[in-house]
């Protein structure tokens, strides 16, 4: 077989697009893809019947509900939203198993461990500490770890707010979290202590334009399948903090390097302008999938080798990508978000901007 024939080749087709109330900004998958869940700008928790599109509410945060997990049993469902709350929603009881306040900010990003025997949430609010601008220390524990079954605080680190966005590695023994000025903090959850970090400069821009303040930041990460390295997305640094124009990036990294070790990023000539929000790893751990807005190109959403980094597939998803999921199987890609509100806001119905697309992938 010559070295054509063994090249990694993605494709992806949209199947179905389901329409929701509100933009859809957490996402969870059942194991058979009959159902999904969405949380939302309305702060609503819908399940979503995949084949009707049907979606009911059956749950509710009283601000956005930014993430959202499904336990292991398929049977429990885990929500964090912008009022700092972490619900724990019986799925079969139809009832709230449990509500705690995590944060007295938002919960930015909330997720499980590989192992469901863990979940983790950070919060922090970008306020001045200086005349730089930089952002002032924290004044809540900005990275916190909970056990999903009991509910119980296991661990609160700190880092520097706002922290935006986290993964557990695929081992359950590390947890990383990076935030706005590009740092990004790694511990080791069994022996409870901080173990790599650094900083990447990439992501953060100073705005000139409109307003001065520091924007961008790292939106979402994974580690790799061995827990040794890690990817993290977000946006090139841009100069106006309103235009969304810096470039489609990520970086990997090997993290267990002394001093942390750039491994690859964004290849030239493969990427546009737009911030990418969400990063999901395909089962078989060959290649991930980077999806976000879309400012000027040809894609806001992109699949890469890998390995090599090239890209392998791209396209126009038509909509802002807030969470993307591949599903247990690897042959679909579900991809939560909204279109423009005033797409629908002349219908006589009510406007329905909130979108679940999904993609079969061969």
């Amino acid at each position: 077989m010559d070295k054509s024939e063994q090249q990694l080749t993605v494709n992806a087709k949209q199947d179905k697009e389901i329409k929701l109330p509100s933009a859809a900004l957490g996402l969870s998958l059942s194991r058979d893809d009959s159902l999904c869940h969405a949380t939302g700008m309305d702060g609503g928790v819908h399940e979503i019947n995949v084949e009707s599109g049907k979606a009911k509410q059956i749950g509710e945060h009283q601000s956005y509900a930014a993430s959202l997990e499904l336990m292991p049993d398929q049977k429990t469902l885990i929500s964090a939203g912008y009022d700092g709350h972490i619900i724990w929603h019986d799925l079969d009881g139809r009832k709230v198993l449990r509500n705690i306040k995590a944060h007295d900010f938002w919960s930015w990003q909330m997720k499980i461990s590989d192992d469901g025997s863990k979940l983790a949430s950070v919060t922090g609010r970008y306020a001045c500490g200086g005349y730089k601008y930089e952002p002032a220390p924290e004044v809540e524990p900005s990275v916190c770890v909970y056990d999903t079954r009991s509910g119980k605080s296991l661990f609160k680190f700190p880092h520097v707010p706002p922290v935006q966005s986290l993964a557990f590695s695929p081992n359950n023994r590390f947890l990383a979290a990076g935030n706005l000025m590009g740092e990004i903090r790694i511990w080791d959850l069994m022996e409870s202590q901080q173990v790599a970090n650094w900083t990447t400069g990439a992501f953060t821009g100073w705005g000139i334009i409109k307003g001065h303040y520091y924007t961008g930041g790292i939106f979402d990460m994974f580690f790799s399948k061995d827990s040794k390295e890690i990817t993290v997305c977000g946006m090139g640094s841009t100069r106006d903090p309103a235009a969304g124009n810096g470039k489609q990036l990520w970086q990997k990294f090997d993290w267990q390097a002394s001093p942390a070790k750039k491994l690859d990023e964004t290849h030239s000539g493969e990427h546009g302008s737009g911030l990418m929000e969400t990063l999901t790893q395909h089962p078989s751990g060959k290649y991930f999938a980077m999806a976000g807005r879309l400012f000027k190109g040809n894609w806001n959403v992109a699949f890469f080798d890998t390995s090599t980094g090239k890209l392998l597939h791209s396209l126009d998803c038509g909509m802002r990508c807030i969470k993307a999921r591949f599903n247990a199987a690897g042959n679909k890609l579900f991809i939560a978000g909204a279109i423009r509100q005033s797409n629908d806001i002349k219908k006589k119905d009510s406007p329905k901007f909130g979108r679940i697309k999904i993609f079969n992938i061969s």
